[in-house]
């Protein structure tokens, strides 16, 4: 009929039906995710303090940092006013000298848990120290225990220092030969009761590797890597066991060009990161965000992103419907990452601004493929 102004869809495709609610979001978030890392714009210039800031260590509430400096041959002592935040970071003018025992290359350190102890790896002379302190986390009233641990056996260049949260493990990375090696102390924290485990990972693909830290529950390792400029991460199949590391992600897109120290945050949504080329510390977050668009729902979304995000689209309608929905984000310029089932109108998927947005998504096969487009942008 000439006048008849019904929908029509070609190919034999049927319409799927329009829900008039918005479709269910779910929110989800993993943290320790080193490929979502993204930098804070946050940093500490040292320089006034040190001139080559090596490793970096973090009290566990956040309100005190640490760093060795290999000029000075010593550790500097840090506080935060406000916890984790670099840029609230103040230096104590407190400081202590290691070069008695370490000579002229004091290059890691490392904390006991409770702060009555602090670790320092030497290159100079490829050896471990051990120092207390009478006042947990308070740098003035440390003193040398005269304990060490040579592992001149396994390296020459050890740069990295850390250990298993317990005390009973302890990890070098050796930058002359690019291994990691691993150590049992059968007294936790006391380094006079040290052996080598005879078990070490090969991570020359990486280059340089200087210092190695753990997530807190030991399933994930993240070193620096000098020549490459960034971070490499492994997962471990069992908790602590480098032998059964596997490559996970390689980080490089850092805003420091020599990355030396490292620490996470216990909850795995900071890491800290410092560079002795400029004497600087930098702050990244590290959560990866999620959110799931469950599309038998309905057929409009909205969600405000917490920061770099990944979509994924479920519980498309069967093939043969052709169904339609839009996607509104409010955008604080953080990335979103779609599907890569998506086809989008022009060839690349836009990138997201600080505004509201709408993107527009049609599929026809089930979801094994969708086009999409953003419909508007800059919305007020």
């Amino acid at each position: 009929m000439a006048n008849d102004k019904s929908f029509k869809i070609k190919n034999g495709l049927q319409a799927g039906r329009y829900l008039q609610t918005g479709g269910a979001e779910t929110a989800g978030s993993e943290y320790y995710s080193l490929g979502s890392a993204s930098y804070d714009s946050v940093s500490y210039d040292s320089s006034v303090e040190g001139t080559n800031i090596g490793s970096i260590y973090i009290k566990p509430d956040g309100t005190k940092l640490y760093a060795n400096d290999g000029n000075f041959e010593g550790v500097l002592q840090y506080s935060m006013s406000t916890a984790w935040d670099l840029s609230t970071l103040s230096y104590d003018s407190v400081s202590f000298s290691v070069a008695t025992q370490t000579g002229t290359r004091p290059q890691s350190l490392s904390f006991k848990t409770d702060g009555t102890k602090f670790y320092v790896v030497s290159t100079g002379n490829d050896t471990v120290f051990q120092y207390s302190l009478s006042t947990a986390w308070d740098l003035s009233t440390a003193s040398y225990d005269s304990v060490s641990f040579s592992v001149s056996s396994q390296g020459n260049e050890p740069y990295g220092l850390t250990f298993k949260y317990d005390g009973t493990k302890m990890y070098i990375s050796d930058l002359g030969n690019d291994f990691i090696y691993q150590y049992t102390l059968s007294t936790a924290w006391d380094l006079s009761t040290a052996s080598y485990d005879s078990v070490s990972l090969d991570v020359s693909s990486y280059a340089n590797i200087s210092t190695v830290i753990f997530s807190p529950d030991g399933t994930q390792l993240i070193a620096s890597s000098i020549t490459n400029q960034s971070i490499v991460s492994w997962s471990l199949s069992t908790a602590w066991d480098i032998t059964t590391a596997t490559f996970e992600s390689e980080f490089s897109n850092l805003a420091e060009s020599n990355p030396r120290g490292l620490y996470w945050k216990d909850d795995g949504t900071k890491l800290y990161v410092s560079d002795n080329n400029v004497d600087k510390i930098y702050q990244y977050s590290t959560v990866a965000y999620t959110q799931t668009l469950d599309l038998s729902t309905g057929s409009y979304f909205s969600f405000t992103p917490s920061g770099a995000t990944t979509v994924s689209f479920t519980n498309a309608p069967a093939s043969g419907k052709a169904v339609g929905f839009a996607v509104e984000i409010n955008g604080d310029g953080s990335a979103v990452t779609w599907p890569s089932s998506v086809k989008w109108h022009g060839g690349t998927a836009p990138t997201a601004t600080a505004s509201k947005e709408v993107y527009a998504f049609v599929t026809t096969d089930g979801g094994t493929t969708y086009y999409g487009k953003r419909a508007g942008g800059n919305i007020t």
